[in-house]
């Protein structure tokens, strides 16, 4: 009897797996038709990741990296998976209770969809379709389920054609068949929309066919910008190995020829630029680090590039930013805002961009395409905004963008900071002539100098490569002759200004990480 109960807890809570498949493939398919942005497990995963406090955040960044919305669905996709099956189980114990439980799924989904940026009327179909089609499939899950029960413990003896007594074997047949042909059927409807979707929406044949008019000025880079030293950062980061950190669970697809760029608030005209009106005022090319506020100190939130784009202040003039304005809140498509201190982005002496283009190519589109703000000496979360489409003038006392009520502040100028690149922890070296490397950066400012100290002794001058320019990082090397044994290297930066690096180290809340990279290396 207690093995009976078991395996029938077990299928029930396999027709509750099933329903929600069926729940989310009903919905994925309305999606495709009319709302592609409203599928309910990607809305879910947003509001997660909006409602998620501050540490789990920075937790899921420094433990996952730029794998942590592949965690987060992986991590969701399990939590449906458990909840499926006790709503299964519910709905065999308990009947109406799963049914009851899918229609709350559904609602919280919607719910979640129709706060979503950009929802509109249509992004409501898709949980309302998947909530039918899941609670009509456990309910009659559930009834079948039953009936097996029923037939098996009235007859258990009786041969599935015996006539008069409850047809046990033809109640197994037809909850197994039911739920095989429904799981077959949500996992086609489900992955083939989730397929057709991306295929559907996806930009890259249009980023790829896009000719973006010759530079009016190019970045000069110097003799003597890189150095040659194994094991030390690039002077410019590839796009395929710069850092990706974003709210956005999947990558915006938006078409540029559809694509404008509104800027209003206090201003004396409201301006819409197209994405043509925008590239036909002119490109120049522009070298900028990138740096992330969650960069933790000799972490890799951080990269160089050379941009392509147009600077704010030209648009913003257009305008007419109105007196007493000290902000702008920049909005991505997706919803996501950021909040940069307006003479930031009007002053002459500092090139913050629309740009369009990134080392040679127009935007990828994890990185923002087709325009991403870049505004050199802020960390990203207050400036970078990325698929930008628009920019409301503003006052800070006002106005407030996406992580300032979540524990930070609302300006943020990037710290000065030096790392190690080479030789790394947990890595031995060799005796004899080690090159210690790494970058610096202090943007805005330049650095002057980096010295390095071997196991807390005399600080030495570090070799530094000639700068492309203030916003761009440099490298660094000293030659060590490394003794066997154990020793800790200690780095630290100056810039032009003769500020010295912070030592006292500072978490990443509130605005940013502080403090001297020390590491343990191992010479055999």
């Amino acid at each position: 009897m207690a093995a009976r109960r078991k395996t029938f807890t077990a299928w029930s809570a396999v027709a509750g797996i099933v329903s929600a498949a069926a729940f989310l493939a009903a919905a994925e398919l309305v999606a495709l038709l009319v709302a592609p942005q409203a599928s309910p497990l990607l809305a879910v995963g947003s509001f997660v990741i909006d409602i998620v406090p501050q540490p789990l955040k920075e937790f899921a960044i420094s433990t996952f990296g730029e794998n942590d919305k592949i965690a987060l669905l992986v991590g969701l996709g399990l939590a449906v998976v458990i909840a499926s099956a006790i709503a299964g189980i519910l709905e065999y114990v308990r009947p109406p209770l799963g049914a009851v439980l899918l229609v709350v799924a559904g609602v919280l989904s919607g719910a979640a969809i129709l706060t979503r940026a950009g929802a509109g009327f249509l992004s409501a179909l898709p949980p309302l379709a998947g909530t039918i089609v899941g609670v009509v499939l456990i309910l009659m899950l559930g009834r079948r389920l039953r009936a097996w029960r029923d037939g098996a413990t009235t007859a258990p003896s009786e041969s599935d054609s015996g006539e008069g007594a409850p047809t046990a074997g033809a109640s197994r047949r037809g909850f197994l068949g039911m739920t095989a042909i429904a799981a077959l059927a949500s996992v086609v409807v489900g992955v083939g929309s989730r397929v057709i979707s991306a295929t559907t929406s996806s930009i890259a044949a249009v980023r790829d066919a896009i000719q973006l008019p010759a530079v009016r000025s190019t970045v000069t880079v110097p003799a003597g910008a890189e150095a040659d030293v194994e094991g030390l950062s690039p002077l410019f980061t590839p796009n395929a190995d710069f850092y990706r950190v974003d709210t956005a669970l999947t990558v915006p697809s938006i078409d540029p020829s559809t694509w404008s760029l509104v800027i209003d608030g206090m201003v004396d005209q409201r301006v819409e630029l197209s994405f043509d009106d925008l590239v036909g005022m002119g490109l120049d090319e522009y070298g900028i680090t990138l740096t992330c506020v969650s960069n933790e100190v000799g972490g890799g939130l951080v990269g160089n590039a050379i941009w392509q784009g147009v600077p704010i202040r030209d648009i913003l003039a257009m305008a007419g930013p109105q007196a007493g304005a000290d902000m702008v809140l920049s909005r991505s498509v997706d919803g996501y805002t950021a909040s940069t201190p307006l003479d930031t982005l009007t002053d002459d002496n500092r090139d913050a961009i629309f740009a369009v283009a990134m080392n040679g190519e127009p935007l990828p589109l994890e990185h923002g395409f087709p325009v991403r703000m870049v505004v050199p000496g802020l960390y990203g979360y207050v400036s970078a905004t990325k698929w930008v489409t628009e920019l409301k003038v503003t006052t800070f006392a006002a106005d407030e963008a996406y992580w300032t009520p979540r524990g930070y502040a609302a300006e943020a100028p990037i710290k000065m900071s030096s790392r190690i690149d080479t030789p790394r922890s947990g890595t031995p070296v060799t005796a004899g002539t080690v090159p210690i490397a790494g970058m610096a950066w202090a943007q805005t400012t330049g650095i002057q100098s980096v010295e390095v100290s071997i196991d807390d002794g005399d600080w030495q001058q570090a070799n530094l490569s000639t700068p492309v320019n203030a916003d761009t990082w440099v490298q660094w090397w000293l030659e060590w002759q490394a003794e066997a044994g154990t020793h800790y290297v200690t780095v630290r930066a100056t810039d032009k200004n003769g500020q010295v690096q912070i030592e006292d180290r500072a978490p990443i809340a509130p605005d940013g990480s502080s403090g001297w990279q020390r590491t343990l290396v191992t010479v055999r």
